[in-house]
């Protein structure tokens, strides 16, 4: 498998510390707002990584993190808490936004059927971890300590970029003048370990003691701590946005290293961004979307799913509405292709399913692996090899073809009659009367698709 590694800027052959075993962390959600179907994107290609690994015969340990304290509204430790913030805005407690947000998180991902991890960590939960991690960066003076907070002096890690590649000069401060930030820092990129509940943060809800003072955790600790808990001192793989190389990746490096003098992570995995209509997804332009609107304009969310696979993750994806009707109806033909086989063979065809891992096993390649399943489908082979080589496929892929071919097959005599008649009227041009029809049909829990020569009739989803 060969996977590009952010560290070395190249696509590398893919080699776990300990084999079979891969020790994975994917940076989780800041609870504090709904989850948006940018997000969605980045744990989709999570999603995909994992089942790759596993089908390739990897023992997979997925950790995923949940940010409830400490993730500032700049990412360079300035601003209020995110999560205070969303609690003032709604009037309820930080931990009952935090959960209300993060129910939202999971029922997101459910519905685009992405698998749970393996070990979710809140970074409320694991408060000693974190304390211990920075007595450790304390005791080997790498942090200094002002009236507001206890900080990484990155000066003293020659390495600090070596993710990034960026020139430190460009780093900048409080560049928004409602910004506040920490006079007594000595870099512009130092970053914030923990917090003392003074000053900006006297009326903050979480706090905790610690031997160097009441507090709570800065953003990027937590996933050193819990990584390094649940996956050890060295793991496989970190994933994130491509937002998270220039200050959080980097951050969580930098301590971590000096914390254990080891290599922290050996493939950084990041997922470009998403658009919307070729300009950046934002509530003020009105182009902010969630995957339950998405149903609510009556698509299937699997078919952002679907949408997400024809474009490679390390490239910018351009949302659109067509874009998203055209994915909805190439779904719907794999579902009512599968729903004609009769029946499915014990083996899947073996050149098909070695093309399709391939690809996958190619930096991920899942415009490429979509071309191989429409290949197959198209080919000569037995339909019920089709049947078998699909759903195999389909492990990977997570469409759930196959539920949704079952659902499609043995329509029901009374609709398909409905159906007939509606193409009499349609035929004679009684438009109307054929509308009426095709409402009645929709009330009954079915879907028209109109094409060129006939009618297709599919269950609702």
């Amino acid at each position: 498998m060969k996977l590009y590694n952010t560290l070395s800027r190249t696509i590398e052959e893919f080699e776990p510390l300990d084999p079979p075993n891969v020790g994975l962390y994917a940076c989780g959600p800041t609870v504090y707002d709904y989850t948006h179907i940018g997000h969605l994107r980045k744990y989709i290609n999570d999603d995909i990584l994992v089942r790759t690994l596993r089908a390739n015969g990897y023992k997979v340990r997925h950790v995923m993190n949940i940010t409830d304290v400490g993730h500032l509204t700049s990412d360079q430790d300035a601003g209020e808490d995110k999560l205070e913030a969303g609690a003032k805005k709604l009037g309820k407690s930080v931990l009952e936004v935090a959960k209300y947000f993060e129910d939202d998180f999971w029922k997101s991902l459910s519905k685009v059927n992405v698998e749970k991890p393996d070990i979710v960590a809140r970074a409320t939960e694991h408060i000693e971890d974190q304390i211990a991690l920075l007595e450790a960066l304390i005791e080997k003076g790498y942090t200094y300590k002002t009236d507001q907070a206890i900080y990484f002096d990155i000066s003293k890690f020659p390495d600090y970029t070596k993710l990034s590649g960026q020139d430190l000069s460009e780093k900048k401060e409080g560049a928004r003048g409602d910004v506040v930030v920490d006079k007594q820092k000595k870099n512009p990129a130092d970053f914030a370990l923990w917090f003392f509940t003074v000053g900006r943060f006297a009326n903050h809800t979480l706090r905790w003691k610690a031997p160097f003072g009441e507090g709570f955790p800065g953003w990027h600790i937590e996933c050193s701590a819990m990584s390094m808990k649940y996956l050890g001192l060295s793991f496989d793989i970190h994933t994130g946005g491509i937002d998270h190389i220039p200050v959080h990746h980097t951050n969580e490096i930098a301590q971590s290293e000096v914390a254990t003098g080891k290599p922290f992570v050996k493939y950084w995995v990041h997922h470009a961004f998403l658009n919307v209509e070729d300009e950046k997804m934002s509530k003020s332009k009105g182009n902010f979307y969630r995957i339950s609107e998405l149903v609510s304009r009556g698509f299937n969310p699997l078919a952002f799913r679907y949408l997400t696979f024809q474009t490679h993750y390390r490239s910018e994806m351009n949302f659109s509405f067509e874009a998203l009707e055209g994915a909805r109806l190439a779904l719907d033909r794999f579902y009512e292709r599968a729903s004609s086989f009769v029946q499915i063979h014990k083996h899947a065809d073996i050149e098909f399913e070695r093309e399709f891992l391939g690809a996958l096993l190619q930096d991920l390649n899942t415009p490429k692996a979509l071309s191989i399943m429409w290949e197959m489908l198209g080919s000569n082979i037995q339909d019920s090899i089709k049947a078998a080589t699909l759903y195999k496929m389909d492990e990977i892929l997570g469409l759930k073809i196959k539920r949704n071919a079952e659902r499609l097959s043995d329509i029901p005599e009374s609709v398909m009659k409905l159906v007939r008649e509606r193409d009499s009227l349609r035929n004679n041009k009684r438009f109307v009367k054929a509308d009426h029809l095709r409402n009645k049909i929709e009330k009954m829990g079915y879907v028209l698709d109109d094409e060129k020569d006939r009618t297709r009739v599919l269950r609702k989803i």
